[in-house]
């Protein structure tokens, strides 16, 4: 065995003859469990979060979406679009037309957004999941229905057995009329009744109705005009690789963005929250690493005849110093050992029995988790190299006295 490991483990476990030496190193064993195990169980706690929110967004977005680079709205082209259903690995695709609306509904108003979609939506999404009251059934006997989220039925006060249709108004195209004395005059206004109500995300359910682009074409007075392309791959096929297909049968003009580019700003918020989160945790560890060196710097007053017999027999300062950065370092590794344990086993407990629970009202009953190799790596060389630095900062200084002794 390496001898400055040997001697440091000895010395790590045995009985200090200043009772307050034990004292400290406790503390620093102590402050790093608690750092390493918070950080284990925060950023398995981010993870779950992050799971959540993927799978919601999966419920309702495509796995590729087409948008024009200018403008809102862009009439497809049928030979293209067969092109790309012909590609392999794409499984469905499905014309979206999307537009602000003003809904009314026994007097109850409020604004969505109107999202026109044709038969092929419901096969590439997992819309039909989301559905809490009634059917998503965008037709029912040859009659359009519509489809909306949990929170505007709410402040509509409509339900799944209304009788009353909900109107849909939107201003008219071209110039208003500021002749007229009747505003409503320079609305498009229709009816059409609810087959269903969905319930995804506060989010989704605040803004989304569903309707048929047929009655949204007919309601914005567009012919064949679409906002958007939507297209659901199959689960083997290469994302990027039909991206790139998609984009040179498109040609110029047009957006081609997967599932994480949709919704970028979230993701990049939710990282950002995650690092800002893992950088304070890792700065109170670093602060509660510090006993280390105060622990070591009483360790070395103590063993000053052990330094002196060590250079008597032989030994180098570079021996010595190896044996208390060692002595240091392993008090942090230990803290760490235990704090991943703990941590894991916190984990474990609250993904098995769900231990801490979420308010009422949210999606799930418990906190989620999911833990990461790539945390557990993280965490562990982040307190690894923690303790190396708190106890580096303490041989420094007998590194000094050494030099002087000579």
């Amino acid at each position: 065995m390496n001898l400055p490991i040997f001697i440091a483990r000895r010395y790590l476990f045995a009985k200090k003859s200043q009772n307050v030496i034990n004292i400290i190193s406790g503390i620093s064993v102590v402050g790093v469990i608690l750092g390493t195990m918070t950080l284990v169980v925060v950023l398995s706690v981010f993870n779950g979060f992050e799971h959540l929110t993927k799978s919601l967004y999966k419920t309702f977005d495509s796995d590729l979406k087409i948008t024009v680079e200018k403008g809102k709205t862009f009439t497809p082209d049928n030979e293209v679009l067969v092109q790309i259903v012909r590609l392999n690995g794409v499984k469905h695709l499905s014309q979206i037309l999307e537009e602000n609306v003003l809904l009314d509904y026994a007097g109850r108003q409020t604004i969505a957004v109107m999202k026109g979609v044709d038969n092929e939506y419901e096969k590439m999404t997992h819309i039909h999941d989301a559905i809490v009251d009634g059917s998503f059934s965008l037709y029912v006997d040859d009659y359009p229905r519509t489809v909306l989220g949990r929170e505007l039925a709410n402040h509509l006060g409509i339900g799944y057995r209304s009788f009353e249709p909900i109107n849909f108004y939107v201003p008219r195209r071209g110039e208003a009329s500021v002749s007229t004395l009747n505003p409503a005059e320079n609305l498009n206004m229709d009816q059409i009744y609810l087959s269903g109500i969905f319930a995804i995300e506060k989010l989704f359910d605040e803004t989304y109705v569903f309707v048929p682009i047929k009655f949204a074409r007919e309601l914005l007075e567009y012919a064949n005009q679409i906002t958007s392309i939507e297209i659901m791959a199959d689960s083997t096929a290469s994302i990027a690789k039909l991206q790139k297909e998609i984009g040179d049968l498109m040609g110029e003009g047009f957006i081609i963005k997967n599932r994480h580019e949709q919704n970028a700003s979230l993701y990049r918020m939710m990282r950002s929250e995650k690092m800002m989160v893992y950088s304070i945790l890792v700065f109170i560890l670093l602060v509660v690493s510090f006993n280390i060196t105060g622990s070591l710097f009483m360790l070395i007053i103590e063993k000053k005849k052990d330094i002196i017999t060590f250079r008597n027999i032989g030994a180098n300062n570079k021996l010595i110093r190896r044996i208390f950065l060692y002595e240091g370092w392993f008090i942090s590794l230990m803290g760490m050992l235990i704090g991943l344990i703990l941590g894991l086993l916190i984990c474990w407990f609250q993904y098995e029995f769900g231990l801490l629970k979420l308010p009422q009202g949210m999606l799930l009953m418990a906190y989620p988790v999911i833990v990461k190799f790539t945390d557990i790596l993280l965490v562990v060389v982040s307190v690894a190299l923690i303790g190396y630095l708190a106890a580096w900062i303490a041989i420094s200084t007998l590194s000094k006295q050494l030099t002087a002794d000579n």
